[in-house]
Order: C-alpha cells, then structure tokens, then sequence
C-alpha cells in the first residue's frame, strides 16, 4: 500500500520505513575525532584501547626526551607494560626530576637501596608516586590563597596524594618540589612537567629504614633453644634465656632434616607473642631475588621444586641460624650430567655442599683468604669442608678442575642469609681408599751349617785315609 506524501512521488511503505530507521540510528554512530583533536579527558572516557601504543605516546617522548636517569628506572622497575595500560585508559602527567637529581643529589646508600632486586616493589611504588592518572596542565595548577584552598591534592599511581602549589611569586610545586619546566613535553595522551628533586612516599622511605637498620630481620627469640643430651640425642632440659642477638644453643646439624623426605618440627610462627624470625618469608624473598637478578632459574627451581630444600631453610633461618648459599649460575648448572643427578638424594647433596652455616659476605670472604690463604669452611654436607682461597683478585672455591670463581657477589644480603654467585658446580674431593696391603712374613728356612776351610781339609786327609766315618762332622 502506497502513502501519499505531498509535494513527494508515492513511495512505497517498507521503503520509508527503512529511511525512518536509519535516520534513528545514525546519531547512535561513533563520532571519530580528527587525526589533530586532542582526545577527550578521562572523565568523558577518553583514549585509545590498553596496549594500543603510538608513536606519538606520552611514554615514547619520555624514553626519548632528555630525562634519561627517569626513563632508565622505569624500564628497570618493569613499568612499561603497566604504564601503557594506563595510557590505554587515561591521560598521564609525569613530574619527571632532573637527571641531576637523580645522579649526584641522591644519596648512595638509598640509590643502592632502590636498584636492588630485592626491592623491586619499592622502586616502583617510588615511580609511581611520580605519575597521576589524569592530565594536569600548567594552566590546571590552584591559584596562591593565604589559606588552605591554595592547593589541591591529586591521587597518584601509588595511591598516595600528590599536593599540588602555587606560590604567588607564580612558582609551581608538587609536595614541595618546585617545578622547574612546565609542559616540558606534551602530547594528546599526557603532559610531562620538570621537577628539580626526586619525590619519595612515606612507605618507601619506612622500607629503606627498616633495611637499613635491619629491624625487620633482628628480631629475638628471648627463649634459647633446648639442649639435645649427646649420649641420648633427646631434649635434656631448657636452656636458660638467652641474650638478644646470641646464636641458637644447638649447633646447626643437629636442626637440619635427617633426610630429604623429612623435616625438623616447625619453628614457631612469626607474629607471636615472641617475635620470631619469620625464615618462610625471607627464603621466598631470596629466591624472588634469583629469579628478578636473573641466571640463577635453575638453582631456585632444584631448591623449590625437585627437593624440599627451601622448606628446611627457612625452618632453619626461623630456628635463628644464618646460612651462606653459593648460587650456581645455570651456565654452571647445565653441565651437571643425568647420572649425577639420578642417584637417590644426589639434588641433595649436591645442594648440600653449596651451603655454609655462617653468614659470609663478599669482603669478609675476600679479606679471609687474603690475610690467611686458604680458608676452609663448614658445610652442611658433613664431613665435608669447602676450601676457599684468593685467584684473579677474587675468591676461588674447591681445588683443581672442580674449582669455581665468586661470579656475582652479594646478590641477597639481609643478616641472616647471604646468596653469592659461583660459574661452577662444586663436589667434594673423593675420599682416598686406603689400601691394605697384606705383609707377608717370610718363612724362615733352616738354613744347613756352613763347613770351614780347615774342617774340610781334615775331613780330606781323613778320608784318604778311610778314617773319615769316625768323626759326625765329616760325614
């Protein structure tokens, strides 16, 4: 059926039916910006798809710009792929210091801190404090107010609050670090401002603290552990309390797991009413450690899948007893044959022999061998002893073809267990079999008297006489 339209020739009904229809949906279509719009701000959902990264990125022009010592730390802290993420999402604005600030005005000891493997979280807790998800321009900074509403506080990637400042000389600040270069570099995802100095959060500053005095580690158990009756091997009586810091009563091999299938009882959790030592943690931290420092996957694979080793560490480390750990690096590991780690306990043993119960650094080893030549130390492979002495201005352990040279020094150093990298595996010197050889005792044989020349020559004259039978000696 035709409907008639005026001033229009008759179309059919289904026709203008589709017409109404597309005309309905059309404004429901995206509107595509153009190529030079500046995208829309977070709050209107701006920005392109996470992971969809171009080349004209915030985060391009801050590998590329000038503040190198900044764009260095975060690919060492492994924020690029969380950063494009963001990006994906949101504008950015980066307060980016001054590659001054972050070279000579740092102090060493807390550089040293951040650029630990161990301590991968706090650095990028540091980066992250520097980043907020949302774009502030110069123009966006509060006016100066004699009160409180001067400034205003933006959440940053960390989730701690950056206070933002205007001075009324016109100076800009971000938590009292004066902006230096605003705008420095800007693009349609972000804005990156200059800072003269590096921005660390309260919990970061708390970590490095608690490193540096080692308070988080020296925890002490105000009970001593119990003496072991040798002749019995059992609990004699408890010990007396013993004082903050003192080693464990009983010596380690007497803690330690009499097999691989077994494990000493648990030592008391961390967290109670003494304040143990909390091994599990600081066994699972330093294999983190291995796997960040990178090299050493083989090593924290045997110690957490193919033995129950880093279990009896860390009820060891919470007994109170330190351990040295002479890591081979998996160069070193992939040369081990299949025979020598077929055998029932080998993995073990092998372990075994790599662990030292004292807490041993680099330069305490090194000044060992130099002030006494070769040293020798205790392992908990008994009897077995690992010799070490100075080579190449380092320290060599083992002896001969089976040596190995300290390779990566200190990669985990908390107080209570050291790890030092080693380019060998290293076994014990073969025991000497002695052989018994079985003296023979010469029989002794009954040698027959020797005759004189004189009693010969009367034996002679008597015989040509025919007389001879009458003496015995002649006969």
């Amino acid at each position: 059926m035709d409907v008639p339209i005026y001033g229009v020739p008759a179309l059919p009904a289904f026709f203008l039916a589709s017409l109404l229809f597309l005309a309905g949906t059309c404004p429901a279509l995206p509107d595509h910006p153009r190529p030079h719009a500046r995208p829309a701000s977070p709050a209107g959902g701006g920005g392109s798809g996470p992971g969809q990264i171009n080349s004209n990125s915030i985060l391009v022009a801050l590998l590329d710009s000038h503040y190198t010592e900044l764009a260095e730390l975060v690919e060492k802290a492994l924020l690029l792929q969380t950063l494009e993420e963001t990006v994906g999402r949101h504008n950015i604005t980066i307060f980016a210091p001054k590659n001054e600030a972050l070279e000579r005005d740092l102090d060493p000891e807390f550089k040293s801190f951040l650029l630990e493997p161990r301590n991968l979280k706090s650095l990028q807790t540091l980066l992250m404090f520097h980043i907020v998800p949302s774009r502030i321009d110069s123009a966006d900074w509060p006016e100066p107010a004699p009160s409180a509403a001067g400034h205003r506080e933006e959440l940053s990637l960390s989730s701690h609050r950056l206070r933002l400042a205007k001075r009324e000389s016109g100076e800009r600040e971000v938590d009292r670090a004066r902006v230096i270069h605003a705008d420095a570099v800007a693009r349609p995802d972000g804005v990156i401002h200059g800072i003269e100095r590096l921005l660390i959060p309260q919990s970061v500053q708390d970590d490095f603290n608690r490193r540096r005095s080692l308070r988080s580690i020296t925890a002490v158990k105000p009970e001593g552990a119990p003496e072991v009756d040798p002749r019995t091997h059992r609990l004699k009586k408890p010990a007396p309390p013993a004082k903050a810091g003192s080693a464990p009563a009983l010596p380690i091999y007497d803690a330690m797991a009499p097999g691989p299938s077994l494990a000493p009882a648990p030592a008391p959790g961390p967290g109670g009413p003494h304040h143990h030592f909390d091994g599990e943690a600081q066994v699972k931290d330093f294999i983190h450690t291995l796997l960040h420092y990178g090299g050493y996957n083989e090593m924290a694979d045997i110690l957490v899948n193919l033995t129950s080793l880093a279990s009896e560490m860390g009820r060891l480390v919470s007994e109170g007893y330190v351990l040295t750990v002479l890591a081979p690096n998996d160069e070193a590991m992939a040369k081990l044959t299949t025979d020598q780690l077929s055998e029932p306990g080998a993995p073990e043993q092998i372990m075994y022999y790599h662990l030292i119960p004292e807490y041993q650094t680099e330069e305490s080893m090194y000044n060992a061998v130099r002030r006494f030549g070769k040293v020798k130390y205790d392992t908990l492979r008994l009897p077995h002893k690992m010799v070490a002495q100075e080579a190449d201005g380092s320290v060599k352990f083992g002896q001969g073809e089976g040596s190995a040279y300290l390779f990566d020094p200190d990669i985990y150093t908390d107080g209570r267990i050291s790890v030092q990298g080693i380019d060998g595996v290293l076994f014990p010197p073969e025991e000497e079999t002695e052989v018994k050889v079985e003296k023979k005792t010469p029989t002794k044989v009954a040698a027959k008297p020797r005759r004189g020349k004189l009693l010969e020559l009367t034996c002679q004259m008597l015989t040509a006489f025919g007389q001879h039978s009458r003496f015995n000696s002649c006969r």
